[in-house]
């Protein structure tokens, strides 16, 4: 084989006329590809660049030019100001050092490239899915998370943009995080259909971003009918002949220590930067010259080898060396993707060399190939890869080194310092959760309180002490704790009767809620509550799941706090031990809204901070009154007996405190444990009270449950329109001092400086204890014909600054 790429004869030739493929486009297409055949089941052809240096050894100032001058075009399409704001983003393996190359000709922004490779310590940024690929997932693993989580142009760069799906995952994933009004596509060649490209130009109008491409050259690729099925049928029949020729014994294998920067990056795994580059740039002349002198006289041609993702170093590497060298330099890299080999001169894939993984993968051990290396005439070959990689396998008698060395006089080995990310430093190991009998009256398997116990702090105040003290500026509500409301012989009456009455009807929505998400989550989920209405629900969910199918689901109580979020040590603490895409949030009821909105903004704040992706901010609970969420029990506001009482209702948990002299910026929320009220603790009652009827109820849930797909359960938000009326027809004129439901307007009356309470008329035994509660404090109790819900409670805008807007003040009325 004298010529890896064509010897005068184009390098699809061969597949063109067995496959009847066809390849149509700009002049110089076919200068810039080949085609070879996939020994993969979801395509059959591919399209191999002869400037990548991926599967063609190619000189490496050709293939960093190429990645530089789109580079060039993209800071001229986009001027200075915005290349400096814009991030480059490369796809793994195949366009790594592309996508370097590009931001070196782009020259203002910092690169980053997906891996394959997880890296211990550093959680995902996000990720997305390649599907024709072999090898799907790809992981962000920025070391800086805020990399991608400003809003400047995003450029992604690829070696050919084939249908474009690649390109729109990534951009769907991301922009839902980080939206921006700008996207570049850059790739060497732009294939796509008319279709193809009237699908991306829809998907830019509907997120509402400008999506602008620049390529080398353009065409399309023409594929007649059954193309798979004969590709597969000829990879089958010379498969048996693809083997590389001519081997020549017991080449000579040997190291040479390149003097890598200290600290600097060996890629964009997990970023690269304008003053990496620069670095770089000034190590480049010591390194090659090393390199130079390891080389053997009289070497003529040379071949400098990249591993797979590392691509850009042995690039950079082999164009200085060509630079300063009389040898003819080529550059290629070894690669995870499988392909026939054919030894013709119009096939682009003229000799394969296989070889173990030596890299100890996470995926497991598996082949991998060097490609056009093997009879191409080299002398000597520049191995380079990283300290990863330099493994046992490596230089195992099968290892990449060996198979070099039989094909290849002289063999150097180059390991360049694989990055290690510099972490944030985190305090010690947060605590295990809080159980009960410890920290609440529920048993130790029920729930884990991912809260600190705050039980000897005098924390309590009466409650028109506590808002007068927020009104006046020097509390958040969460600082403190109303004095718990100690029931009478009467109200607790009612709560028993309220309990006998509605178990059943909370039972029917515990199944329908917990069957939902069973079904629409699989696995095994796990329940984390917001404390503590939340508490009581996501027992029972656990309950049923364990009565019904022997399933323990993790059940967690977690603190969020209105205008401060939810607790992020907890969130810390539940991605450590679980993953965060089994994480389901579990709340009581629903009102206004209010608390979903403040865990969606909470955790996209997470995200943007942390690094850490996977909660899914969708909150399940039994009643959704308000249509604030797709996952529920029923959306009837009816009287949930856990609503009635405070911590007696809720494992004698207070409700939870975030105060800066209490909670560290590590440590999670506080929360009290009043063991003092033991007495008169009915938390297991009401438990056990529904969990018994659940027998009773299964074949009812069932029968919802089948009806649940044909339903549209998309939120409406019409509690938030109701209570937006009900603010301006009473002259509150503050969303937040309208608290909508049965339960929250006992938490009101229990909690609150109640104004009014607004009931339906004709609401029955639902509103007892509300009525009861009303009467012990001097509350009017208005009836009200068209309100949407069973009752509305009022707060009353004397007391409220602080305690009841949604940045956790009001505003005075």
């Amino acid at each position: 084989m004298k010529n890896a790429v064509n010897d005068g004869v184009w390098s699809g030739t061969w597949v063109a006329r067995r496959l009847g493929v066809e390849l149509e486009g700009d002049e110089h297409l076919t200068d810039l590809l080949g085609m070879a055949l996939r020994r993969n089941p979801k395509r059959a052809h591919l399209l191999v660049s002869h400037v990548l240096g991926k599967h063609v050894p190619q000189s490496p100032a050709v293939v960093h030019g190429h990645g530089v001058r789109l580079g060039h075009r993209v800071r001229a399409l986009l001027g200075d100001a915005e290349a400096a704001r814009a991030v480059v983003l490369g796809y793994a393996e195949t366009a790594t050092g592309l996508g370097h190359s590009v931001a070196d000709g782009l020259a203002l922004a910092p690169y980053l490239h997906s891996s394959r490779r997880p890296v211990a310590g550093v959680t995902p940024a996000g990720g997305f899915e390649e599907s024709h690929s072999h090898a799907t997932s790809h992981l962000l693993l920025p070391e800086d998370p805020a990399l991608l989580a400003g809003d400047g142009p995003l450029v992604l760069v690829d070696d050919e943009f084939s249908t474009g799906n690649t390109v729109l995952n990534t951009i769907r994933e991301l922009h839902a995080r980080h939206p921006r009004r700008r996207y570049v596509v850059v790739a060497l060649v732009d294939m796509r259909s008319a279709e193809d490209a009237a699908r991306l130009d829809r998907f830019a109008a509907e997120i509402g971003a400008r999506v602008d491409l620049v390529a080398a050259a353009s065409g399309t690729v023409r594929l007649p009918e059954g193309v798979l099925e004969k590709g597969q049928a000829l990879v089958a029949e010379h498969e048996r002949a693809d083997a590389a020729p001519g081997a020549v014994p017991g080449g000579e294998v040997s190291r040479v220590e390149l003097g890598w920067p200290a600290g600097l990056p060996d890629g964009g795994r997990h970023g690269f930067t304008p003053a990496h580059r620069a670095r770089l740039e000034a190590a480049l002349p010591g390194m090659a010259a090393r390199i130079a002198d390891a080389l053997p006289d009289g070497s003529r041609r040379v071949l400098v080898l990249g591993f797979e993702e590392l691509m850009y170093a042995p690039l950079r590497l082999a164009a200085e060396l060509e630079r300063t060298v009389p040898a003819e330099v080529r550059y290629s890299t070894t690669t995870r993707s499988p392909v026939l080999a054919v030894d013709d001169p119009g096939y682009a894939i003229r000799t394969r060399l296989a070889f173990p993984a030596h890299d100890d993968p996470a995926d497991g051990p598996g082949e991998r190939y060097a490609y056009n290396v093997a009879g191409a005439g080299f002398d000597t070959v520049v191995a380079v890869v990283d300290s990863v990689a330099d493994t046992p396998a490596l230089h195992a008698p099968d290892g990449l080194l060996a198979r070099l060395a039989a094909h290849a006089p002289h063999v150097l080995l180059a390991v360049v310092p694989a990055h290690e990310p510099h972490l944030p430093e985190r305090p010690a190991m947060l605590p295990e959760p809080l159980r009960g009998p410890a920290f609440s009256s529920y048993a130790p398997d029920e729930v884990g309180w991912l809260l600190q116990d705050l039980s000897a702090v005098s924390l309590e105040a009466p409650t028109e002490e506590r808002e007068e003290a927020v009104q006046n500026g020097g509390a958040h509500y969460a600082e403190s704790l109303p004095v718990e409301y100690q029931p009478s012989e009467r109200y607790q009456a009612l709560f028993h009767a309220a309990l006998e009455t509605s178990a059943d009807r909370i039972a029917r929505a515990v199944g329908v809620v917990t069957e939902t998400v069973l079904t629409e989550r699989g696995g095994t989920p796990v329940l984390v509550s917001l404390a503590r209405a939340g508490t009581p629900v996501g027992v029972l969910m656990r309950r049923w799941a364990e009565q019904r199918y022997g399933t323990e689901l993790p059940h967690y109580a977690v603190s969020i706090v209105r205008g401060r979020g939810i607790d992020a040590n907890a969130l810390r603490w539940l991605a450590a031990h679980h993953d965060p895409r089994d994480v389901v949030f579990v709340d009581g009821w629903t009102g206004k809204g209010a608390i979903t909105r403040e865990l969606a903004a909470a955790i996209e704040e997470f995200e943007r901070v942390e690094g850490v992706t996977g909660f899914d901010p969708e909150i399940a609970v039994l009643a959704d009154p308000g249509s604030c969420v797709r996952t529920y029990g029923t959306r009837d506001d009816f009287l949930i007996p856990s609503a009635c009482l405070n911590s007696t209702v809720s494992g004698l948990i207070s409700r939870t405190v975030l105060r800066a002299d209490l909670v560290g910026p590590d440590d999670f929320h506080g929360a009290k444990f009043y063991r003092e009220l033991a007495d008169a603790d009915v938390s297991v009652d009401f438990l056990d009270a529904v969990s018994a009827r659940f027998p009773e109820v299964r074949d009812e849930v069932d029968a919802a449950v089948k009806e649940l797909p044909a339903e549209d359960r998309t939120p409406t938000w019409e509690g938030w329109r109701a209570v937006e009326r009900i603010s301006e027809e009473y002259g509150i004129h503050d969303v937040n001092l309208v608290k909508p439901g049965v339960g929250e307007t006992t938490r009101v009356l229990l909690r609150r400086v109640p104004w009014k309470i607004l009931a339906k008329a004709g609401a029955g035994p639902d509103l007892d204890h509300v009525r009861l509660l009303a009467e012990q404090r001097g509350v009017p109790v208005e009836e009200v014909d068209d309100l949407p819900y069973t009752c509305v409670g009022l707060i009353h805008p004397k007391y409220t600054r602080g305690a009841t807007g949604a940045d956790g003040r009001a505003v005075n009325v």
